[in-house]
């Protein structure tokens, strides 16, 4: 493992280090120390390579992200994963707003709580949330899975499309065209899948699943699965 230490190493010159592993991967797995909160920590990755985060970070941790696995040992900042691809990011703390916005795949899981617009615009993302969520989380969610093993705040899912939200607690309320949803056995397997992905030990048949009403854009069934 490599430990690059960030009170001695900038923060341009990290994650040019890291960027390079995207054509030559022999350094898989490294050790970011001393972040003290910096902002775009581990952005932009593009190699399978593991990164782990000894502390807490600012603003965009993760963005981005392409294949890599990276493991915050804290809490993280606002935008954390924005834009996710594919890969993996563990927060072993809280996390601040906006998380996973506009991600289009991968994993993001959340071992604390989760704050406001957690998933917002979420486009095939997936994030478990061991804690609770805030308000407005998953505003226009179009594709992916939200799963939440506490509560979750005001507007959940306000003016979404095909997104999932699965929540074990409670809902404050629920946003523009949000609605409670049957909890069918294929959503069964889908959770239990995403519960075992990020670890948690849940019962799937404890969550409400909620979604679309479908009354605020022009759905056509025959086109279900583009969405």
């Amino acid at each position: 493992m490599q430990t690059i230490d960030l009170s001695e190493t900038g923060l341009r010159e990290m994650n040019k280090m890291l960027h390079s592993q995207a054509d030559q991967t022999n350094q898989t797995a490294w050790e970011i120390i001393n972040p003290k909160g910096a902002h775009a920590i581990a952005c932009g990755l593009n190699a399978p390579i593991e990164v782990t985060v000894k502390g807490s970070t600012g603003y965009y941790c993760a963005g981005m992200n392409q294949h890599a696995t990276v493991n915050i040992h804290g809490s993280a900042g606002p935008g954390t994963g924005e834009n996710i691809m594919s890969g993996k990011i563990v927060i072993d703390g809280d996390a601040s707003q906006y998380l996973g916005a506009t991600g289009h795949g991968g994993l993001i899981v959340v071992k604390g709580n989760a704050s406001s617009r957690c998933g917002i615009s979420m486009k095939g993302v997936n994030i478990v949330v061991q804690g609770n969520i805030g308000h407005m989380s998953a505003f226009m969610g179009q594709s992916g899975n939200l799963v939440v093993c506490g509560d979750a705040g005001d507007a959940l899912g306000d003016s979404c499309y095909e997104a999932r939200f699965f929540v074990r607690g409670s809902v404050k309320s629920l946003g523009a065209d949000c609605e409670k949803k049957e909890m069918r056995a294929e959503h069964i397997e889908i959770l239990q899948g995403l519960l075992n992905e990020a670890g948690f030990d849940a019962d799937p048949s404890d969550f409400t699943r909620y979604g679309s009403a479908r009354t605020l854009y022009n759905f056509d069934v025959d086109n279900a699965g583009a969405y």
